[in-house]
């Protein structure tokens, strides 16, 4: 924010007349940049100060005020940091001015050097001013500005103050000879080269950008090398419009997948009065669920003005699915020796159901006493593990993706018979194949055949069939199924297996599997008789056949018949079409009747799990859908980000499509009191982020935000990008290739509640959640070496071996040290060289999160950009400060945009010895309190 300045009788010559045409209005000079970049970046230095005394030791701060040329006003823009003990200061903090800034070549700012007297209460006293005009230091020759500091009234000097130009990519007071163009073995691997936001795709890059981040924030730093050359650092943090984009989409999912299953209930069929009862009771709450869903979606879509949800609204129910302070943080380095890099950490409050409360714990202990629950319902409801239930809506997730797959290949092969054309009839066959012989797996498992029994038992009156003998032909089927003997009869207990035909699902599903066999014979013999080379049954899909699959469930009098496929081939006509157009139909017929029976199996499995704890496991559901749509806004911004800095990288483009990209959450939060329930709210939703694939695509508008597709079991999240950034993708994510991400979850707590936690509470939650996530790392790490190429695996060799760093975090994981903050650091330090996305959290993502990111961006430029090691405090404290572009003076909330005096303008990182002192200084405290206490009551 900006403070308006009062003018006072001394300042006027600092405001000159703007400039007017013949018709009186003003004009201005714009200063031409790219959309994306910012207007105006300078340094400043002072030297040859005058003290007010001759022994005193200057303190000094420059405060940065715009005069704006049209309203001829005063505003406090920015200060720099505070120098001390020197009259010749040079200040590592810049001044920059964003792209939406209205800044002119005809604006002048205004310099003022104060000497700070107390940091704390920032009490100080002026020095001297000076200004200048922006289209002076433009065109100035060396784009430097020496002005001279003077009093108030303009008399006596008191100094000077030099304004240097500031640019990205070039070296300050560095020599051309020293900087390295070639990245050949001077790759950085723990950072993703940086390409100009101009470079790639121009326009189309700036109008994806602006697509996703909203108001940024700049800061600018100089800071010295080990080698005494100068590299420049830009930090910026930008709002996102995803805050709330991917929330609304998927509630607006979550709501069609309940309308949808409500409806699948009902479609079961007539149930016995019990069974009935029990659907009427789970419907009738699932309906007010999606009342509520439909209430929230309505009112996030009314929401209008900043792009994130502040912590001071963790209380507002309508906006419990938005994450809290979420931001993009991002550091630009241009440093000497190497290439400019880009560092970005995504970071978010800690995803949890705010308003819901954590009074009885959060997800991890909420599932599990719902699990304990369900096992003691009693003998009306049919008990299904937990495996059971994922694994029916896993079955109900892969048919909702793969029965429009399959439809699609059949309509395309039945296009490529109506071309005549050979070889897109092979292709499009083989597609087919594929995706039919991943249906006929996804009901392999006896699971279907368990809940088609249960279901079968559920009905007022059950049909026990007596079929005829089978027959071999797809056509003599149906005839077969009408002339089935049924016999009816009432049943007053559970009949025993012998009363269900199981077969009757084994012919179902196998029938599948023979359509398409009849429709490989069909082409093959269609090639043949065309001349072409006949295809290989085995070309529609690698591994086991579809007819193996069949075949293996089904009687030894029931095979196949070979006469079937003679028929076919036998069969002669010059029209493609007309010969494989029934056996589509015939596959399509078949595939449909697989698909009822297993949907209407499915959902009475469902069914049992809503109908044993109602309302307890739709209040679940809503929470565990709250944190996942947290978690997941943060993940789709990570992701967005580091595809756009990373397009040029042909390593990491081959990683994400062989692999996929690591995802390492940074936790922040103790092990104590309502924090608990956090982390384990945020331990659920990042490990349901697993369900979460990727894919990338062409955008055909302007339209740049996300598509999310699926149901709660997998989502699909569609990235949307320019046609020019587009191209540059490999042919395999061109084509569609699903993206997966390996989320990791790791966290220390670092606060004085930790302390307490560690002394007098439980640790093992965070102990548990550090171990099982470094086996997910490990398991990653193994994929990475087994699936990418030795040459991209060799710049490890050179720079801190992958091996080393996870034997290390192994270590650290299983020792017993309190607040052991060598696990986090070196799980960034893993993510950042494997190309991961880094995501920051603590309870609202501000103090202990700001702290964790400076700290982390000093280490970096210390480690990885060779930051001279006496800067390393003076740095932190720079990037810590609170005196931000448009805060000066007072401390403010950045949030609620309050004024708050007699708050330190800086906020620090606790040192190690700091913890250990305030820990037990605080143990002392508590028990003298505790004394105090018993004394008096006694």
């Amino acid at each position: 924010m900006e403070i308006k300045e009062e003018k006072t009788p001394e300042e006027q010559h600092f405001l000159p007349s703007a400039p007017a045409n013949d018709m009186g209005e003003l004009q201005f000079t714009s200063i031409q940049k790219g959309a994306s970049e910012t207007k105006l970046e300078f340094s400043l230095a002072c030297k040859d100060l005058v003290a007010p005394t001759r022994d005193c030791k200057l303190n000094t701060l420059v405060q940065i005020s715009v005069i704006h040329p049209a309203e001829q006003s005063v505003t406090r823009y920015s200060s720099t940091e505070t120098v001390e003990g020197t009259r010749n200061p040079l200040f590592l903090t810049g001044v920059t001015f964003p792209p939406e800034y209205p800044i002119y070549e005809e604006t002048n700012i205004k310099l003022t050097v104060y000497d700070v007297k107390d940091k704390f209460h920032e009490t100080r006293s002026f020095l001297g001013c000076a200004s200048f005009k922006v289209g002076d230091l433009l065109k100035s020759k060396e784009q430097l500005l020496t002005l001279s500091l003077r009093t108030s009234d303009g008399g006596k000097a008191v100094g000077s103050i030099e304004v240097s130009l500031s640019k990205m990519g070039e070296i300050e007071d560095g020599e051309a000879d020293h900087i390295t163009t070639d990245a050949q073995g001077q790759k950085c691997a723990s950072a993703c080269e940086c390409i100009a936001p101009e470079g790639i795709g121009g326009k189309d890059s700036s109008l994806f950008l602006n697509e996703v981040l909203k108001n940024p924030v700049f800061k600018l730093y100089r800071f010295p090398t080990s080698d005494n050359k100068w590299m420049r650092i830009r930090e910026q943090m930008c709002e996102t419009t995803l805050s709330f984009h991917i929330p609304k989409n998927l509630i607006s999912l979550h709501i069609n997948e309940d309308l949808r299953r409500n409806q699948e209930l009902r479609d079961l069929g007539e149930l016995a009065p019990h069974w009935d009862n029990l659907r009427k009771n789970v419907l009738a709450h699932c309906e007010q669920m999606v009342n509520m869903y439909q209430d929230i979606h309505t009112e996030l879509g009314k929401q209008t003005g900043s792009s994130f949800r502040s912590s001071c609204s963790k209380g507002e129910k309508t906006l419990e699915f938005v994450p809290i302070n979420l931001h993009l943080q991002r550091m630009h380095v241009h440093s000497p020796e190497l290439k400019d890099a880009l560092y970005d950490v995504i970071t978010v409050g800690a995803p949890a159901a705010h308003f819901q409360g954590f009074k009885n714990g959060g997800l991890r202990k909420l599932l599990n006493r719902f699990e304990m629950d369900r096992r003691n319902t009693g003998y009306q409801f049919i008990y299904y593990s937990p495996e059971n239930t994922a694994k029916a809506k896993e079955v109900l997730s892969n048919i909702d993706q793969l029965q429009p797959l399959i439809s699609t290949h059949a309509d395309q092969l039945l296009n490529s018979a109506r071309q005549h054309s050979p070889d897109s009839l092979k292709k499009s066959l083989k597609l087919l194949s594929e995706k039919t012989e991943l249906f006929v797996h996804a009901f392999k498992d006896q699971l279907v055949r368990s809940a088609l029994l249960a279901l079968y038992t559920a009905r007022p009156d059950y049909v026990l069939k007596k079929p005829a003998t089978p027959k071999n032909t797809v056509e003599e089927k149906a005839n077969s199924q009408e002339g089935c003997q049924t016999s009816i009869q009432r049943q007053d207990s559970i009949p025993h297996h012998s009363d269900y035909d199981e077969e009757e699902w084994d012919r179902v599903w196998a029938s599948v599997g023979k359509s398409l066999n009849c429709i490989i014979a069909m082409v093959d013999r269609l090639l043949e008789q065309d001349g072409g080379v006949k295809s290989n049954s085995n070309d529609g899909g690698s591994g086991a056949s579809p007819e193996d699959n069949s075949s293996s469930n089904t009687k030894d009098g029931e095979q196949q018949d070979p006469s079937q496929s003679e028929n076919i081939i036998d069969h002669t006509s010059d029209d493609w079409y007309e010969q494989l157009s029934p056996l589509i139909l015939n596959l399509t017929e078949c595939m449909d009747d697989v698909v009822n029976r297993a949907k209407q199996s499915l959902n009475f499995v469902l069914l049992q799990e809503l109908a044993c704890s109602l309302p307890q496991c739709l209040m679940l559901t809503l929470r565990r859908d709250v944190v996942f749509s947290q978690a997941l806004t943060g993940l789709v911004c990570g992701f967005i980000m580091k595809l756009h800095s990373s397009l040029h990288d042909p390593d990491f483009l081959q990683q994400l499509h062989l692999v996929g990209l690591i995802v390492q959450y940074e936790g922040l939060l103790s092990t104590y009191s309502e924090e608990i329930g956090m982390l384990e709210d945020m331990a659920v939703g990042i490990s349901d982020l697993q369900k979460v694939v990727f894919k990338i695509t062409e955008a055909k508008s302007n339209d740049f935000l996300p598509i999310i597709t699926g149901r709660r079991e997998h989502y699909v999240i569609e990235v949307k990008l320019p046609a020019r950034m587009f191209e540059l993708l490999p042919l395999e994510i061109k084509e569609g290739k699903l993206l997966h991400v390996y989320p990791v979850l790791f966290n220390i707590g670092i606060n004085e509640q930790q302390t307490l936690a560690e002394r007098f509470g439980d640790v093992s939650l965070q102990e548990g959640i550090n171990q099982e996530n470094f086996e997910l790392l490990k398991e990653y790490c193994q994929l990475i070496t087994e699936k990418m190429p030795p040459s991209w695996l060799h710049h490890f060799q050179e720079q801190n071996d992958l091996k080393g760093l996870l034997e290390n975090l192994q270590q650290n994981v299983r020792v017993k040290k309190r607040k052991n903050v060598e696990i986090i650091w070196l799980a960034a330090t893993i993510c950042r060289k494997l190309n991961g996305i880094r995501v920051t959290c603590c309870k609202s993502a501000k103090d202990r999160t700001s702290m964790s990111v400076t700290l982390e961006q000093c280490s970096i430029l210390r480690d990885e950009h060779h930051l001279h090691k006496d800067y390393f405090i003076r740095a932190l404290d720079c990037m810590r400060s609170r005196q931000s572009q448009g805060v000066l003076n007072e401390s403010d909330d950045p949030e609620t945009g309050c004024l708050i005096d007699n708050k330190p303008t800086s906020r620090h990182f606790y040192p190690v010895a700091l913890l250990l002192v305030s820990s037990h200084l605080l143990v002392v405290w508590l028990i003298l309190s505790l004394a105090l206490l018993l004394a008096k009551y006694q």
